[in-house]
Formats: structure tokens, sequence, C-alpha cells
């Protein structure tokens, strides 16, 4: 199962205690272009590059995060997201996914949507072996203070967890077509160690999965883990950021 998947249904299944509203300011966030190490049962298989990068269009801040990543045996993935850089506002997503797996037909998803009057709208592709795409139109209702689920994005700017703290807001769920919550469960600050350096960190747990987050400026993820240990991320590297274009 694609990393990605683990986290979505991870987060969504998770009982958890009463949360108080989850805040995130997008300016903490440095504009950085970041390499990661995948490892599974400790051995490197694979590697993922995330980037923030600042734009304005017709006067409005905007945050732009992509992503690259690629995971063995065979799986490849590229997401790009845009916010409102001052509100936080989801504007577009645009995630593409090619995978495989022994016991499913389906070898790649997408969707490619886009906030319209507080509505989501847009397409979700799901393509199967042997060559056929199934086209989904998507026209859904979307909450007030909903943002995006992808949610290794707003880790980072998570500017209001305490220890022991437990935090959600509402999240669109981009493959699902659904609502559900974006939860963190705010652990004991710590001092973890990562190829790119070492690092004072506050541990955000949603569902079976972990996330090492920097306390201070500059903020980022450092480290991502499963509970049982056998699937982690780690900062290898990080530099100036790398233009996307529009």
């Amino acid at each position: 199962m694609h990393w990605l998947y683990f986290l979505f249904a991870s987060a969504a299944a998770a009982q958890q205690p009463p949360a108080k509203p989850l805040r995130f300011d997008l300016a903490e966030l440095p504009m950085t272009h970041d390499s990661f190490t995948f490892f599974l049962d400790r051995s490197a298989r694979g590697f993922a590059v995330w980037q923030y990068e600042t734009r304005t269009v017709a006067g409005r801040a905007e945050i732009v995060y992509s992503q690259y990543s690629e995971f063995e045996p065979i799986e490849e993935e590229h997401l790009r997201v845009v916010l409102d850089r001052d509100t936080g506002a989801p504007l577009t997503s645009y995630h593409h996914i090619d995978l495989f797996s022994p016991t499913s037909d389906t070898d790649m998803v997408e969707h490619d949507l886009a906030v319209r009057a507080d509505r989501v709208v847009g397409t979700r592709r799901v393509g199967r072996r042997g060559g056929r795409v199934d086209t989904i139109a998507v026209h859904a209702a979307l909450p007030p203070d909903a943002v995006w689920s992808s949610y290794e994005l707003f880790a980072a700017a998570v500017t209001n967890a305490a220890p022991g703290d437990s935090l959600a807001v509402p999240a669109y769920q981009e493959f699902r077509d659904s609502v559900g919550t974006l939860r963190f469960v705010a652990g004991q600050p710590t001092s973890i160690e990562v190829p790119a350096g070492r690092f004072d960190v506050l541990p955000l747990k949603s569902g079976d999965f972990r996330l090492y987050v920097t306390r201070q400026a500059p903020r980022r993820v450092v480290k991502g883990e499963t509970l049982d240990g056998r699937f982690s991320f780690e900062l290898a590297h990080t530099g100036p950021v790398i233009p996307t274009g529009p």
C-alpha cells in the first residue's frame, strides 16, 4: 500500500479523544526544496522531494506545495497543492499516482480539483490494467474552514500544538470525495537525528502514523514513521527552491 494511502486510511479510521481546533500559519513554512529517503524494514526503498514556493496571482499571495516520489517496486507519485497563503484556504489540488498491486487491477489514480464558490470541482480518474480509464466528475460542497487532506503540508505549519493536545479540523478527502477530520495528537518534545542533521521536534500523531516537526523556524517535517516502525522517511537534504512555473 502506498504510504499516502496509508496515511489517509489510518487518519480516517482511528478513534480519537475530543479535540480543540487546529490552527496553522503558512507564513511559518520556509520556502525550501527538501529531499527525503523512504525506508521499509530499515532498507532504503525510494525517495521524495517536497518543495514550498510562493507566488502572487491577481493580487493574492499563494503558496504552492509540490511533491515527487518513487517507491519500489513500481510506484510513482506527483502532487501539487495550492493554498491561499494568508488564510490557508485550499485553492487547487492535483495528485497522480502510478502504482502496482498484485491483488488489484488498478494501476493509476488521479484527481485534478479546484475550489469554486465553496465547492470542489474537477475530475477524478482511475486507470485499470489493460488500458481502461474511468473518469468521474467532481462537484461537492466544501465546508467552511475545511482543508485538503494532504496533511503532511499542514503538519509543519501547526502553531497551537502543545504536548498532549489533540487538534482537529474538517478535511476534504480528495480521493474519496468526502469530508472527514484531519486530527493530530501532540507527543512530548524530543530531539532526533536524521541524515540532514539533528533537530528539536514535536511528534504529531495521526491514526497509525507519526510526523516529527521542528518546533522553531525554519518549521519543517524532518521525519515520518508508522507506529509499528516498518515504514519511515527521513530528511536527507534541504536546498533552495527550484521554480516550477504557473
